[in-house]
């Protein structure tokens, strides 16, 4: 398809973006890759819950067992850290020394937003990094331990505060036995070069991260891309990108961009029921989310906390919430369910419930 803008073409209607974005997320059709290939496919899975990147690729993978992925994190090829949005992300190790720098403008924004950010810019900062890593190389502290030594060097400032600038600043991971299935540990953090022997590299241009984005996630607007990576400015990257992308647009006639051959499935493509982890990011990347999730459901599932729930996805749209604790999983109704749906999520539960507890008695409830 030629790039530049497509007047006339019929616009993609939101259920044809639907479908794009479940198959480019392996949620029409399960991938057969490996797990580190399907982290990488999929930008970093979202690990604010350490058991969400294993539930993230049991939903996408045909056949998945979370030792696969401990294995990735005991031997250093994956890492939990830091990434977009200033949330906790799952990355390949390599992926995650690429993507880094070039995230670091965000983060480094991020901390002039925090509660004491004007006294932390009023701070040596090279003097407050260095102690950091220092800090951090020594041994893997958590946020609470980190702010209180940084405290001892820059009395009168908030060590909460302290310790976030750190982790915003210094590229910092979580070392195991956080994240490792079945095992537990403190969440701690220690730097990149300690914990993977080397820092990432410097700052690449955010072009190639559009275009995984798009791969990944598209079409999109600009506005959807800044959202799921916290950049700005992004505008002048994709104007720059444009003689490589192509040009849609919605039922509403706002632009959307896209890789050249991203692939745009049928929109009456059926849809399998799903079961989404917590916090996963295809609920969370767009700005305007209604391809996946309605504005009422969003509404509904939003806590005080800012906890995401499990969701459940009927014909390709969010239309529930699921619940794991221990042998049970609870089942929420966002939307309706007919009788033959209502029998797949549960099915689709049992299956969860054997992923995670398998040979236990299991109940599904709600």
């Amino acid at each position: 398809m030629p790039c530049g803008t497509m007047l006339g073409m019929a616009p993609i209607t939101r259920r044809g973006l639907n479908r794009a974005l479940l198959h480019r997320q392996g949620l029409l059709t399960p991938w057969t890759c490996s797990p580190a290939t399907a982290i990488d496919r999929l930008i970093g899975l979202q690990a604010q819950s350490p058991s969400a990147p294993y539930f993230g690729l049991w939903s996408r993978l045909e056949s998945f067992e979370p030792a696969q992925l401990a294995r990735l994190l005991e031997t250093r090829k994956a890492v939990r850290a830091t990434m977009m949005r200033g949330t906790l992300h799952l990355f390949t190790a390599a992926d995650y020394l690429r993507v880094r720098p070039v995230l670091q403008p965000m983060l480094t924004g991020f901390v002039r937003g925090l509660r004491y950010g004007k006294d932390i810019e009023r701070l040596d900062q090279d003097k407050l990094l260095d102690a950091g890593r220092r800090l951090l190389t020594e041994q893997p502290l958590s946020a609470a331990d980190l702010g209180a030594a940084l405290a001892s060097y820059f009395p009168g400032t908030a060590s909460d505060s302290l310790a976030m600038a750190v982790r915003m600043m210094v590229p910092a991971v979580q070392p195991t036995p956080r994240g490792v299935w079945g095992r537990g540990g403190k969440a701690t953090f220690t730097t990149a070069a300690a914990w993977l022997g080397t820092d990432p590299g410097a700052a690449g241009s955010p072009d190639e991260l559009v275009r995984r984005y798009l791969k990944a996630f598209g079409p999109a607007t600009v506005a959807d891309v800044q959202n799921w990576s916290g950049l700005r400015g992004l505008r002048e990257v994709v104007d720059r990108m444009r003689p490589s992308l192509r040009s849609l647009r919605d039922e509403d006639g706002r632009e959307l961009v896209d890789v050249p051959r991203g692939p745009l499935p049928d929109p009456d493509t059926p849809a399998p029921v799903r079961l989404i982890a917590e916090y996963d990011n295809l609920t969370l990347s767009h700005a305007d989310r209604s391809r996946v999730i309605a504005d009422e459901h969003r509404a509904a599932t939003a806590t005080a906390n800012g906890v995401i729930p499990g969701m459940v996805l009927v014909d390709g749209m969010v239309a529930g919430t699921w619940k794991l604790t221990k042998t049970t999983v609870t089942l929420r109704e966002l939307s309706p369910w007919t009788p033959a749906q209502r029998a797949e999520v549960e099915a689709l539960a049992h299956r969860a419930l054997e992923f995670a507890a398998p040979g236990e008695h299991h109940h599904v409830v709600g």
